[in-house]
């Protein structure tokens, strides 16, 4: 009997493990944003993250959308082809990168970039003991480490947001136009007359919620790393996991929020 209750006790524990999990996070993003609409604020540390986040990650950005555009204009050209539609492909392509590809490639880019590179910077504080000297000097750690960061990425994601949504449609304007015989000023008009604000705005507002999952999943991770070389790798490697699932499963909730209506 107790061989058959084991699995079942197992799965308990995960369960209750996961869900004490998901309330500590959920604490933790709600002591975030309480720091950050409360004085006193840190310009300094907020710069630095608007420069580590945003510029520093726009090479990556438009390399990455770029050659999805590109790639995505072939693939719908080809499949298209099927079926005597290749015209739809300036459509198809504004419309995917605008709606999913951009937002979601940018977030799995940040998460990659600027999630690895939070966890691993607080968590190394965090073993030099750097954090506890921030409390001796009676600066709270939340509010001087987390939450310039966190805003930082809700401001400025959503900016690499759009700028990879126009990188990535005039990566496909270069693929149609120069490889599969579209005509440049048709191309244009299609995609701006199928396109729609709303199209737009639901890119940045997915922006705005990938960049705060990705910058809290770093400093959460960050904030929870144990001591030693590994905490800061098992902080780093976790960091990065949590914030690309939960990006993923945002993208899927917004999705159907957005255009299910």
């Amino acid at each position: 009997m107790s061989a058959l209750l084991a699995p079942l006790g197992v799965l308990g524990r995960n369960t209750l493990g996961l869900m004490a999990a998901i309330g500590r996070v959920t604490l933790f993003a709600l002591q975030t944003l309480s720091h950050i609409v409360r004085p006193p604020f840190y310009s300094r540390e907020f710069g630095v993250a608007l420069m580590q986040i945003g510029w520093l990650s726009l090479p990556v950005v438009g390399l990455t959308a770029v050659f999805t555009g590109g790639a995505l204009a072939l693939q719908i050209y080809a499949g298209g082809a099927r079926f005597n539609a290749e015209a739809v492909v300036p459509q198809i392509v504004a419309i995917g990168m605008v709606r999913e590809l951009g937002p979601v490639l940018v977030g799995l880019m940040i998460a990659a970039r600027v999630t690895s590179s939070i966890a691993a910077e607080i968590a190394t504080m965090k073993v030099t003991e750097q954090i506890d000297a921030l409390v001796t000097l009676s600066t709270h750690p939340m509010k001087y480490l987390v939450a310039p960061r966190v805003l930082a990425a809700l401001l400025v994601v959503p900016l690499l947001v759009g700028i990879g949504d126009i990188i990535g449609v005039f990566g496909g304007y270069a693929v149609a136009t120069g490889t599969l015989g579209f005509n440049a000023a048709a191309y244009i008009k299609n995609t701006v007359n199928f396109l729609e604000l709303f199209d737009i705005l639901s890119s940045l507002a997915k922006g705005c919620v990938f960049g705060g999952i990705a910058s809290t999943m770093g400093c959460y991770y960050g904030m929870q790393s144990g001591r030693g070389a590994q905490g800061v790798g098992r902080a780093t490697k976790g960091s990065v996991e949590a914030a690309a699932v939960l990006i993923l499963a945002a993208n899927f909730v917004l999705t159907g929020v957005f255009f299910s209506l």
